[in-house]
């Protein structure tokens, strides 16, 4: 009786002194958003099952669990942002997350469903941008690139609506949570959305968006990690996988332009 107390006592010193299960060597987890990001990690799953490395990819309908998970070590890596906006979440959660290497970029896209044309924008037309401050400066830099605004410093990727100097339309900005813009195209003359969510509504940027950045946009969506996962094995795997020849053609077949390599 004693000694089976003495073990029980072990196990759970061992379980309080965070004892975490080592990473399995046959195995990595990864976060994403489901459009385009879990849908390119299924492409390449069969590839590095053939390697011996499964991949358990968790998908995520926003922008900051899949950063707090891997920085707090329940995830092994993650892909779904850009480097703007890893920059941005770093410096406000004092996380110390990497970007590992860049796989794809996604243009953002200027959509609505009442006008066919930003021309027909009416003054004081109401448009909805991301609340966060990486994209929410993007969108700004693709309506001020449209004509639509000016802005203090013409090339800031951080600017916010109160950079805006010039809006001769008066413009009325909303800021929302990224996710929710597609379902808000209804509500507002114009919405700034993200591809990623663009597509996940069924939307094509390359039909549908009135304005879209070019393919040397600099928001390249990345793989990221801790500090040191760069040299993890399994993670070089996933990265030899995403940034092969098989996964440009994959690109361009199914997003026919909505998804450009970055590699």
């Amino acid at each position: 009786m004693r000694r089976s107390l003495v073990a029980l006592m072990s196990v759970l010193l061992l379980a309080a002194c965070g004892g975490a299960k080592p990473s399995d060597p046959g195995t990595l987890s990864i976060a994403a958003t489901a459009v385009p990001h879990a849908e390119i990690l299924e492409h390449v799953r069969p590839t590095l099952e053939k390697q011996g490395l499964k991949l358990q990819i968790r998908v995520f309908n926003d922008y900051v669990q899949p950063n707090l998970q891997v920085d707090q070590g329940q995830i092994d890596v993650n892909y779904f942002q850009t480097k703007p906006y890893l920059d941005e979440f770093n410096a406000a959660r004092h996380t110390k997350l990497e970007p590992i290497a860049g796989i794809h970029i996604e243009p953002l896209g200027a959509y609505s469903r009442k006008w066919r044309d930003l021309a027909q924008l009416p003054s004081g037309a109401t448009v909805a941008i991301p609340n966060e401050a990486s994209n929410g400066g993007r969108a700004l830099l693709l309506l001020q690139k449209a004509g639509l605004i000016r802005l203090k410093q013409a090339d800031n990727p951080l600017s916010t609506v109160r950079d805006v100097i010039e809006n001769p339309r008066n413009l009325r900005f909303r800021e929302l949570e990224s996710a929710t813009l597609p379902r808000m195209l209804g509500e507002v003359d114009l919405a700034l959305i993200n591809t990623n969510y663009a597509l996940d509504a069924k939307l094509n940027p390359v039909r549908d968006a009135l304005a879209i950045e070019d393919g040397k946009s600099p928001y390249v969506n990345f793989v990221v990690g801790r500090p040191g996962s760069s040299k993890d094995p399994r993670v070089v795997k996933l990265i030899a996988a995403l940034r092969s020849d098989d996964v440009k053609a994959y690109l361009a077949s199914k997003y026919q332009g909505a998804v450009l390599p970055a590699f």
